[in-house]
């Protein structure tokens, strides 16, 4: 073997290198295809936004009294607005998630260039994965909870039929209750997110190592 077989190899590293993603390729990327998860997270959010609230809202007299199962719910978006229902909060739901997993992915990928320091940062530990994880959990959140609040009461209003959309319910939110009430919530939300987003980010960088590596065994 000589130098000559080495240099498809060499040709190969290098424009891997040349085009490896920034933290705000990535970060875009994340952003983009968050579009599409969308359109799969609408659907049952809205389902699960309704069981949450079903019982308080029959208290209020705002719906009829009704089975509390996922199933009833389903049934009663298809009889009343048809599968088109389903995706009452679309709009707010793209205004979370499209923002949001920018600054997701953008703040797991600077947190991992700082622990990273010069070096890959494919030689990060678990430690320093989990806090970069956690961090773009709080960045996710801190970015877009005022949205997904007035997400959960667009979809929640559908219910009764008084739906004013986003900007609509935004004003009589903070018309009505102030501004914080926008923030209703945010503390347990941000002790959730760190630790879930630091074991989710971990979880996913071990599975990415240990696939790779068994393909670069073939």
């Amino acid at each position: 073997m000589n130098i000559r077989d080495f240099q498809p190899l060499r040709r190969r590293k290098y424009f891997l290198i040349s085009f490896m993603p920034s933290d705000l390729h990535n970060a875009a990327a994340g952003s983009f295809a968050s579009a599409f998860a969308a359109l799969v997270l609408c659907p049952t959010e809205l389902v699960k936004c309704r069981l949450q609230t079903m019982y308080e809202t029959q208290m209020s007299g705002k719906i009829a009294k009704s089975q509390n199962t996922v199933w009833s719910v389903v049934k009663s978006i298809l009889r009343k607005d048809g599968p088109l229902g389903f995706y009452h909060g679309l709009s707010s739901t793209l205004l979370r998630e499209v923002p949001g997993y920018f600054f997701f992915f953008g703040g797991y990928e600077l947190s991992r260039s700082f622990f990273a320091s010069g070096r890959s940062k494919d030689e990060l530990g678990p430690v320093p994965l989990m806090l970069s994880g956690g961090v773009g959990g709080i960045c996710l959140w801190l970015a877009v909870y005022p949205v997904d609040c007035i997400k959960s009461r667009i979809q929640v209003l559908s219910m009764s039929g008084k739906q004013a959309g986003f900007l609509g319910t935004f004003i009589t939110v903070v018309r009505n209750e102030g501004i914080m009430a926008l923030y209703s919530g945010l503390k347990p939300t941000m002790i959730r997110a760190f630790p879930a987003n630091g074991a989710l980010f971990l979880a996913y960088e071990y599975s990415r190592k240990l696939l790779m590596s068994q393909f670069e065994a073939y």
